[in-house]
């Protein structure tokens, strides 16, 4: 029988694969990042390619079908924005001048309020705008390189979509092939989980962008906020970033309503419709349209998305739940990785409450 090894090589052994990856996800996020959403995409039309293959189409015929019928959804979607980007885009010199105006407000109130005066104050802007100007190029370049990588993923991301839907059976059974036969049951329906895990999870989150997305048109609409459809839907696609993109969508909209309407009220009703929307979204959409499809605690979710952007950006961001969530489906799965299903996972579940209980002892009968 072997010996099992001790507790800091397992510890180190941990690390150093995580620490391999890291520098993998790092180096390949061209490659990951339009393979993982391909993925994502393929498996939530898996279920309408299987609808036409069965009434009769050719396969290859179901899968471009249902990949056009995704797009003309994504190009509808734009078409409707592209109203909002415009007169948005048009009214710009207007929000430059609002938020000049704003900020000469602030600079009034940092005068009077702790005598600091206009002129130490533009200094302090100057300065900061010539520390970083050395770094201006790098930014541009690094601009340019993201914008360049985003357009050949577009291209991409529906070339490997296809080639997901189409190789489907070929690569379930490669991955049931390389374990051995008694573990086939057992491959088998871990694969079986992460696909429902990931329809769940993607068809979820797509409901519950788009509920998002009529609530927070509607409030800022009902407040009188500009663009207040273009802003909705940023904000409910932002809200797709768990915990991090509520705030940054929440500052996004009170800055540009303040700065196009330079009403202050405005703007903190624009912040107060997004704060009730997410108290909806948080309580009552989550919990009832993505359910128990992926049970991540707080902390590693908040971990996952910040590990996520700093390798792979917004991308990494976006998919790093999903990717969490296959981990703990595979950890839950197998005997000896199932102390870190229960590190990843937010079940209240009386597997892991047991652990903790010890049994009363009965005291023994006092002898008559």
């Amino acid at each position: 029988m072997a010996t099992p090894l001790p507790l800091y090589v397992k510890i180190t052994c941990i690390l150093f694969l995580l620490c391999i990856l890291f520098f993998l996800f790092y180096i390949g996020q061209g490659i990951i990042l339009p393979l993982g959403f391909s993925f994502l995409i393929a498996v939530l039309l898996f279920p309408l390619e299987q609808k036409m293959t069965n009434i009769g189409l050719p396969r290859v015929v179901s899968i471009l079908v249902a990949l056009l019928i995704a797009a003309i959804v994504l190009v509808a979607l734009i078409m409707f924005l592209s109203y909002q980007v415009s007169s948005f885009v048009d009214d710009l010199p207007a929000v430059k001048k609002n938020l000049a105006g704003f900020i000469l407000k602030i600079q009034d109130w940092i005068d009077d309020t702790f005598h600091v005066s206009k002129q130490q104050q533009n200094q302090v802007i100057t300065d900061a705008k010539n520390d970083g100007m050395g770094d201006a190029k790098a930014v541009a370049g690094t601009t340019l390189e993201i914008l360049t990588a985003s357009l050949g993923t577009l291209f991409l991301v529906p070339v490997y979509t296809f080639l997901f839907m189409y190789y489907r059976t070929h690569l379930v059974m490669f991955t049931i092939k390389i374990f051995e036969d008694k573990h086939a049951g057992t491959v088998a329906r871990v694969i079986g989980k992460i696909r429902e895990v990931i329809r769940q999870y993607v068809s979820g989150l797509l409901i519950e962008t788009g509920c998002v997305a009529v609530l927070n048109s509607i409030g800022l609409l009902i407040i009188g906020a500009p663009y207040a459809i273009l802003l909705g839907v940023i904000g409910s696609i932002l809200n797709l970033i768990p915990y991090i993109g509520g705030l940054i969508s929440l500052g996004l909209t009170a800055i540009v309503t303040l700065s196009n309407t330079g009403d202050t009220f405005k703007a903190l009703g624009s912040m107060a419709v997004f704060f009730i929307v997410q108290f909806i979204d948080n309580n009552f959409l989550v919990p009832r349209i993505i359910g128990a499809s992926v049970k991540l605690n707080a902390l590693v979710s908040i971990l996952a998305v910040l590990v996520g952007g700093a390798l792979c950006g917004v991308g990494g961001m976006f998919l790093s739940l999903p990717f969490v969530a296959i981990c703990k489906v595979i950890f839950d799965h197998v005997e000896e990785l199932k102390p870190w299903a229960m590190l990843l996972g937010d079940e209240d579940d009386a597997r892991w409450t047991k652990l903790g209980r010890r049994k009363p002892v009965k005291k023994a009968k006092a002898a008559a």
